[in-house]
């Protein structure tokens, strides 16, 4: 790595090629390894980005269909968007029996098939040639509310994205897992990137979670497999002021990029609207040519002449952000689209193979859209030899050896995470003094609210559970919040008469459902924002001075706090800190592939308890009889089989002790 690069970690593969190779059946080595497990009725596959999982869904739900008395198949996506991953695909020319193929009428993904989703939705339950929808995970948590439990019988559901449901007894999405696992004679297909929720609740209940049969295919497996792709780079960026006066400094128009700008109630915002900070970007990309009214696609030629294609998806005009969605759905060539600028989308799920670049300004709160961001660009494309993820931050004003701290774990979450390991710490689970004998206390961490009002019906919930995020925002876009925090107004009238008038013309609630939507917003806020409570959960303060709030950058020593699960791993990414003008940049050690087998190995090793006598016996006896079996293959500390998984923990507990004694020191050190 070069010094004067400002990259936290340069992860090096060495591109065997397995993970993209495809068998005689045409399948990948993640597909083939799910495949293997298709006659299980609920399979959950954590498998990363670009890791192939659409279409081991479509060679597994296939099967179902023809071999296993399965009628109907049911694949719900996060968002329209996604639905392209889906879409009909010839599987026979690579050797398989049956093609993917998904009636028009039925994608209700497809931005040009907009109207009565919920109606088509229930109407393919009711038709006797219907085989296969896709839709999003809103209409599958709304049209199902209109449906029995045995309409499920003998019907595949597919989750993409699985993180988003939730054990929580309050989650829609989950609680039509648990309709379908309990209910009813139906199979799931659970799919997922990132298994772990950034609020910490768990996927699924325990109970549940052990009816699945687990596929795990890591970042490790998949990038160290890999044709092309020879490299991953992930780096902060420091800067002092407004971030558009300094995003000429990492973003490279030659790269295929995606830029995601910080909302608006982000400390990196600029505080002039999204439109005119994509409007500020595309001046920095070059000059504005022209747009195609077609596409809805901008056309800026940079100072040396090349004529670049933008997407802008920040743009929230129905009309022309379906235009746009639909022109990268259906982009084939690689110059099709140069650069992205989005704010809430193009994250999960987003297939562009070409994108060599993620480029995300602001302290990102959730581990998972990290995780999440950083697979947009780690797909496997002929001609890309290296992906990166920059995350621009505002200067930190804290100590450098407290930063050096902070960014290390946050480092270690992101190495660990990459390897599907949960390390996010539990959220704050909030109730009212009714509700505190509720028996789904001990998911979360829970503070009982004197005064909190209990939440009276579906539609409170549903807000409280699933978009008090974009509550948030909206609020602090509207005119009436933006004059009042410009101004002299007083926290008190903001707290107890704006937003109230916000939430009320946001949505149709009565007064008491706008009270009990209001408290936990602020308590959300306060909360998660690291303000000041007390005993009893209370908020000693509301909203305080921007002098007293926490920097953007010292938003990245606090999120350092969230973690769990990494203080025991004593591994140092960092090389060096070097102080430049105000700022200062981090350069790390170089994490190749063999680093990051060391750091699966020291995780598993502290997961599971076994002692060093333990995993000398097995080592001694079944783990040289297993490797002889299976012509020199070490057991898997992610094996479905815990009789294989307790021999690679082995291997691992006696391997990291002979480096130990080798090194005398820790991974890192």
């Amino acid at each position: 790595m070069e010094q004067n690069s400002n990259n936290i970690v340069d992860i090096h593969y060495l591109q065997t090629g397995e993970a993209t190779a495809t068998n005689d059946l045409g399948m990948r080595e993640m597909q083939a390894l799910a495949y293997q497990a298709r006659d299980k009725r609920f399979l959950l596959i954590k498998a990363p980005p670009a890791s192939g999982k659409s279409r081991a869904l479509m060679y597994i739900a296939l099967d179902k269909l023809v071999n296993q008395g399965i009628k109907k198949v049911v694949v719900a996506v996060p968002e329209k968007s996604i639905g392209r991953s889906f879409k009909n695909t010839n599987l026979m020319n690579g050797g398989f029996f049956a093609n993917w193929e998904v009636p028009p009428y039925f994608n209700l993904t497809d931005v040009k098939n907009e109207q009565d989703k919920k109606g088509r939705f229930k109407e393919f339950f009711l038709s006797s040639k219907a085989k296969v929808l896709v839709c999003a995970h809103a209409t599958l948590r709304n049209a199902t509310k209109e449906l029995n439990d045995d309409a499920f019988n003998d019907v595949l559901l597919a989750i993409d994205e699985f993180h988003h449901t939730s054990a929580d007894a309050n989650s829609n999405l989950g609680d039509v897992v648990r309709r379908v696992m309990n209910n009813s004679t139906g199979h799931i297909v659970a799919m997922t990137g990132s298994y772990f929720r950034g609020d910490g609740i768990p996927v699924l209940r325990a109970e549940d979670e052990a009816k699945f049969y687990p596929i795990t295919y890591n970042y490790y497996q998949q990038l160290n497999g890999y044709k092309y792709l020879k490299n991953l780079i992930l780096g902060y960026h420091f800067y002092h002021g407004s971030y558009l006066d300094h995003i000429s400094e990492v973003l490279d128009t030659h790269k295929k990029t995606i830029i995601h700008i910080p909302s608006v109630n982000q400390r990196a915002s600029t505080g002039l609207g999204k439109y005119q900070e994509t409007a500020d970007i595309m001046k920095v990309i070059g000059t504005f040519d022209h747009k195609d009214y077609n596409t809805g696609i901008y056309y800026v030629k940079t100072e040396d002449g090349r004529m670049l294609k933008v997407a802008d998806l920040v743009e929230d005009e129905q009309k022309e952000r379906n235009m746009v969605q639909g022109y990268l759905q259906n982009i084939k060539d690689r110059d099709d689209v140069d650069i992205i600028i989005a704010l809430g989308t193009a994250k999960e799920g987003f297939d562009w193979q070409w994108c060599e670049m993620c480029l995300t300004v602001g302290v990102r709160g959730s581990l998972t859209e990290v995780i999440q961001i950083i697979g947009r660009c780690t797909r496997d494309c002929e001609g890309k030899e290296t992906a990166r993820f920059v995350n621009m931050i505002a200067m930190p004003e804290a100590e450098q050896a407290e930063v050096k701290v902070a960014v290390n774990d946050f480092l270690k979450a992101i190495t660990a995470s990459l390897l599907m390991e949960q390390v996010m710490a539990p959220s704050w689970k909030f109730k009212s003094i009714k509700d505190e004998d509720d028996d789904n206390s001990d998911l979360t961490r829970t503070i009982v609210v004197e005064g909190l009002k209990p939440l009276s019906s579906e539609k409170t919930k549903t807000i409280v559970e699933s978009q008090l995020d974009d509550l948030k925002a909206a609020i602090l876009q509207d005119d009436m919040m933006v004059k009042a925090l410009s101004g002299s107004t007083t926290a008190e009238t903001i707290t107890q008469q704006i937003i109230p008038k916000i939430i009320r013309e946001r949505y149709d609630l009565t007064d008491e459902e706008v009270e009990e939507v209001r408290q936990r917003l602020l308590l959300d806020t306060i909360i998660k924002g690291n303000d000041i409570v007390d005993e009893k959960g209370n908020p000693i303060s509301t909203i305080t001075d921007d002098d007293d709030k926490p920097s953007e950058g010292n938003r990245l020593i606090k999120i350092a706090n969230r973690f769990i699960n990494i203080d025991k791993l004593s591994i140092n990414l960092i090389d060096t800190i070097n102080p430049f003008q105000r700022a200062y940049e981090v350069i790390s050690k170089s994490v190749d592939a063999k680093t990051l087998k060391l750091i699966q190995d020291t995780i598993a090793e502290q997961k599971y308890e076994m002692t060093l006598e333990q995993a000398i016996i097995l080592f001694k006896g079944p783990l040289k009889t297993y490797v002889a079996e299976h012509n020199g293959k070490i057991p898997s500390v992610d094996d479905p089989d815990p009789k294989v998984r307790e021999l690679g923990v082995a291997y691992a507990k006696i391997w990291n002790q002979k480096r130990r004694q080798l090194s005398g020191l820790e991974i890192g050190e």
